[in-house]
């Protein structure tokens, strides 16, 4: 049988294969106003082609804990019983074809406050819907963005209390997965790194201090998440900056304390805390970030980057460098990439009795 294609287990939930949909902004809810934040047609469309392609687990993108913790004005949230209530179409649909919902829980910190990617991704003003950012010290990200307010031990405590909340709130939304987002530069990861953090607290400094917002937030929604279902975190395993910031043997000593605190499954990406690092991309880039891992520790991981072939996926996971791969920008490409591989691999993947005629 096709290791790609095997069920796999996580608490008492069964997730139908490895072919995974990682979180993908979409930049495209209402910016202000009673809807803002909540999912509109385009999202229950885009997630919903997916589910009938065969997907196995589809995360929905990073979802703000408050509004200003959008990476966008157009981001979704999940701060009301609003957006809950719209989300519940989506992930009634997702689960009616056999695909386990999933959804991303983050804030943006220093990198909030930007427009949409396809009109320049900059930073935007009061005039265009936007804010000021907050991150644990007053570093900029990059000369494009503003200096962001360093949050007080007080507001940290707050945002730790709107994760929780957040939990709540995916429970009732119908999501049976929930991922925390400590990757790519958001408010998590620039607590983690060296890099952003430059704090001389708590919260700030030593190895122990950088990582304790992160394990705030780690048992704040492990707290109030049903005990039968994983909770995921995704992680930058570096910040690709030669040893300066967050590193690989960060991740491994990290990960095995994600794993004491609740945490079911790394979800393991790189970068987005430095801006001009250069990094190696190339065909799954990534995975040996997440084979290093799941060699080292004994806490389950997902791997993605790049990763476009069937054939390609299928090693990953039969190699035991990962126990599921996470397409990103293929599953844009080909919303029915897991009924295609399954043909390819002779592996029974859901097929809509509407789409039988196709098989």
């Amino acid at each position: 049988m096709s290791a790609l294609f095997e069920p796999y287990t996580l608490r008492s939930l069964t997730i139908p294969n490895r072919v995974w949909m990682p979180p993908m902004c979409q930049y495209s809810a209402p910016p202000e106003g009673p809807q803002a934040g909540v999912p509109q047609d385009w999202h229950f469309a885009h997630y919903a082609a997916r589910a009938t392609g065969g997907t196995g687990l589809i995360i929905v993108e990073a979802t703000a804990v408050s509004p200003e913790g959008r990476i966008s004005p157009y981001d979704l949230g999940i701060w009301n019983d609003t957006q809950v209530e719209a989300f519940r179409r989506t992930t009634a649909f997702l689960k009616s074809q056999g695909t386990v919902p999933g959804i991303q829980i983050g804030h943006a910190g220093r990198k909030a406050s930007t427009g949409r990617p396809w009109q320049g991704g900059a930073p935007v003003g009061p005039e265009e819907y936007g804010w000021q950012s907050v991150a644990p010290s007053p570093v900029a990200f990059d000369e494009r963005h503003a200096t962001p307010v360093e949050l007080s031990v007080e507001q940290i405590h707050g945002i730790v209390g709107q994760f929780a909340d957040a939990a709540r709130r995916a429970v009732d939304a119908g999501f049976e997965v929930a991922e925390i987002h400590g990757a790519h530069g958001y408010l998590i990861g620039e607590f983690l790194s060296p890099h952003s953090n430059k704090r001389t607290d708590a919260y700030g400094g030593s190895y122990e201090n950088r990582t304790r917002f992160a394990l705030e937030v780690v048992d704040a929604m492990r707290a109030v998440w049903p005990e039968d279902k994983p909770l995921f975190f995704r992680i930058s395993a570096t910040d690709w900056l030669d040893g300066a910031g967050w590193t690989a043997d960060d991740t491994i000593r990290f990960a095995a304390e994600l794993k004491e605190h609740g945490i079911d499954l790394l979800d393991v990406s790189t970068g987005g805390n430095a801006a001009g690092v250069r990094i190696p991309v190339g065909p799954g880039y990534q995975v040996p970030f997440a084979a290093r891992v799941k060699a080292e520790t004994e806490l389950p991981v997902a791997a993605v980057g790049l990763i476009t072939e069937v054939e390609q996926a299928e090693k990953i996971v039969a190699n035991g460098e990962a126990d599921a791969v996470l397409l990103g920008r293929e599953l844009l490409r080909d919303p029915s990439w897991a009924r295609r591989a399954g043909r390819e691999l002779g592996a029974d993947v859901h097929v809509p009795e509407q789409y039988h005629r196709s098989v």
